[in-house]
């Protein structure tokens, strides 16, 4: 895991304090927020933009947007969508969020972000994290345009250079084999010398287009077991602690955590997730103390069948390495290796 040392100590801190000290049971670990629903980019895979044309054409204020992370009390904030960069104001969003010290990650898909990088200034708590599902013809195929792929790349290479922290966000499906995620992985982790990758495999969206590949349970880990071998999993800075690596490659399986990762959208507080919705509410203390949390997960809902997202099952593996010596002291050594890989 290469998150920054600064990070790994802050989240840590606030871990022990939810866990420790307030006894807190429920408690979220990185907010979703989705300040848009509108995309410049129809891919197949997406659940996100099939609204009406008066709900893409929403913005959420500025004040809403940054209202609803501090009443969480979250540490960390993906921003998503969508695509944010259309938001008119959302480098005011960051900045905001950026000002009370939250760790905030970008999500984009590039094609706007060479034209708006100047709205942003490098920080070492933000950060864009770009959306590569394969190299340049898995990846135009998979957003249903051609010349995605290069533009992405140069805005990685630009905003690295003017001096931002840049991670991937990739999602693999079941067209995918060990070699495509090895090739991609190896190309953002050496190439583009990204500064974290994150990992998943696709979840069946009930609005997305493409609803024939999506991953079962026992596909997604033969299909990480294979691209994690021969050493690969150690020499990338992958954005995941090493349960969870564990947990989609089959060594270590986890009850989900959703109540972790929260989705707050155009309309309020998302539950169980942002991958399913049965309904919204107003605050996040109703989403904890309203919605039944036992009745979801892989074996209590049809819809959690074959989902190993990250947004369920990242957060238990994080507790259960708060929970073991031997598992923290392991998360520890990969954080201090990554970092060191990064400033070679």
């Amino acid at each position: 895991m290469a998150m920054p040392l600064r990070q790994t100590i802050r989240v840590g801190t606030y871990l022990i304090e939810q866990k420790m000290l307030r006894r807190r049971e429920k408690f979220p670990l990185i907010v979703e927020l989705e300040p848009l629903f509108a995309c410049n980019l129809k891919c197949e895979g997406c659940g996100k933009i099939q609204h009406p044309a008066g709900v893409l054409k929403q913005r959420m204020p500025v004040a809403q947007a940054v209202g609803a992370v501090l009443e969480s009390g979250a540490p960390m904030v993906s921003i998503a969508g969508g695509e944010p960069l259309m938001h008119p104001q959302i480098d005011e969003i960051v900045r905001q969020l950026v000002e009370r010290r939250k760790y905030v990650f970008l999500c984009t898909n590039a094609v706007q972000l060479r034209k708006k990088i100047e709205k942003f200034t490098p920080s070492p708590y933000f950060a864009f994290a770009v959306h590569i599902d394969g190299l340049r013809e898995r990846h135009d195929a998979s957003v249903a345009k051609e010349g995605v792929f290069d533009e992405a790349v140069e805005a990685i290479k630009e905003a690295k250079r003017r001096g931002f922290r840049v991670t991937t966000n990739s999602t693999f499906f079941n067209t995918d084999t060990p070699q495509t995620i090895i090739e991609v992985l190896n190309f953002l982790n050496d190439d583009l010398q990204v500064d974290e990758m994150m990992i998943s495999p696709a979840y069946a969206y009930e609005k997305a287009p493409d609803q024939e590949h999506f991953l079962g349970v026992e596909q997604t880990r033969e299909l990480f077991k294979k691209a994690f071998g021969g050493g690969n999993r150690k020499k990338w800075r992958l954005n995941h602690s090493p349960l969870f690596l564990d947990f989609l490659e089959g060594k270590a399986d986890f009850p989900c955590t959703a109540w972790a990762i929260p989705n707050y959208s155009l309309f309020g507080w998302q539950r169980p997730c942002y991958l399913m919705s049965d309904g919204y509410v107003t605050t996040y203390k109703e989403l904890i103390e309203e919605t039944d949390w036992d009745k979801y997960g892989r074996g209590k809902d049809d819809r959690c069948a074959n989902c190993m997202a990250h947004c369920g099952y990242e957060p238990t593996a994080v507790l259960a390495t708060m929970g073991s010596l031997k598992e923290s002291i392991r998360a520890v050594r990969e954080t201090v290796s990554g970092n060191r890989a990064q400033k070679k």
